[in-house]
């Protein structure tokens, strides 16, 4: 009995793996113009459907919200009974139905439509009532539901909120959404919550700290940086000023130069006035410098650029926990 279970288990995720594989063959332009509707719009996005599609539709007006584009669920029959509205003409309505043909639906195009607001369609049958009214329609259809009966939603809702995904990564990248906007949006979140933090409760300090003096051969730095494990050693003057860093970076690109390192000084390598933040500063102001600039180590300075510590992106997102002093 545990065998046949498992099997139908496998065959199950096996037709909605087959099912998400088809929508990326199914992409086109299609897509694009949707992105590009609700990018330009002034409002919200209003996200409706009916049954299983309707709460796929409320998870993607969640994921919308999270991720800097602004949504509201309408449920079709409300919808017809007052929560119209909540619509306008500077509004863009995403509409979810498999069949492209679900009554509730079909009936609310006539008022949507005088109401001005441009209508997106996510469904299995492009050319559907659904489908030919919209200005843009997704082809969200699978080859089967996994449901052996072939009646339940199963392997179309999963196109849907796969595609819903699809639609809010690709907004998100194009607002240029970035850490500090997820932290507004996530204040009670784990990682909110650790980006609201000061670099002062984050940061290394005292002897993990790699230092290495301005005088120093790039031999001695680099035993600095392989014992310190952060792939950075901070160059520091006999104040512990800072005057440069050096990264495993500047070292490929050294040895690629000279091809031998032997005898060479840690001026000759070093990148002199690195990125710095403040102690004041926040976690999540750290980490959009390190986006910004393609870096992954930000050294805390005073304001007389003495070093403090440093901070590491694997302390921010990648090592789970914070280290604190």
């Amino acid at each position: 009995m545990s065998a046949k279970i498992l099997d139908l288990a496998r065959e199950v995720l096996t037709i909605e793996a087959e099912g998400l594989t088809t929508l990326i063959q199914k992409l086109d332009d299609s897509f694009v113009k949707a992105v590009d509707l609700i990018y330009r719009a002034k409002g919200r996005v209003i996200v409706t459907g009916v049954g299983k599609p309707g709460i796929v539709a409320r998870k993607i007006v969640a994921t919308f919200n999270s991720t800097g584009t602004p949504a509201l669920f309408l449920h079709p029959v409300e919808a017809m009974h007052g929560d119209l509205g909540m619509v306008s003409a500077a509004d863009v309505v995403l509409a979810l139905s498999n069949s492209g043909e679900t009554r509730e639906l079909t009936i609310l195009i006539p008022s949507l439509k005088r109401l001005g607001a441009p209508l997106i369609a996510m469904t299995g049958r492009p050319n559907s009532t659904l489908g030919r009214l919209s200005q843009v329609a997704i082809d969200t259809g699978v080859p089967r539901e996994a449901c052996p009966l072939g009646l339940a939603p199963t392997a179309s809702t999963t196109a849907m909120l796969a595609m819903g995904d699809a639609l809010a990564v690709a907004l998100l990248t194009r607002r240029g959404f970035q850490a500090a906007d997820f932290r507004r949006f996530h204040p009670g979140g784990r990682l909110g919550e650790h980006l609201s933090l000061a670099i002062s409760e984050v940061m290394l300090a005292g002897t993990p700290v790699p230092r290495t003096l301005l005088s120093h051969t790039l031999s001695r730095a680099i035993g600095e940086m392989d014992a310190k494990g952060l792939g950075v050693t901070l160059v520091v003057d006999r104040r512990g000023a800072l005057q440069g860093i050096i990264t495993d970076g500047d070292l490929r690109r050294a040895l690629k130069k000279w091809g031998n390192l032997q005898g060479r000084g840690v001026k000759e390598v070093m990148t002199s006035q690195p990125r710095t933040i403040g102690p004041e500063a926040l976690a999540s102001q750290a980490l959009e410098l390190m986006e910004e600039h393609a870096i992954t180590a930000l050294p805390v300075v005073d304001q007389d650029r003495r070093v403090l510590g440093i901070v590491h992106l694997h302390d921010l997102l990648g090592r789970g926990e914070f280290k604190f002093r």
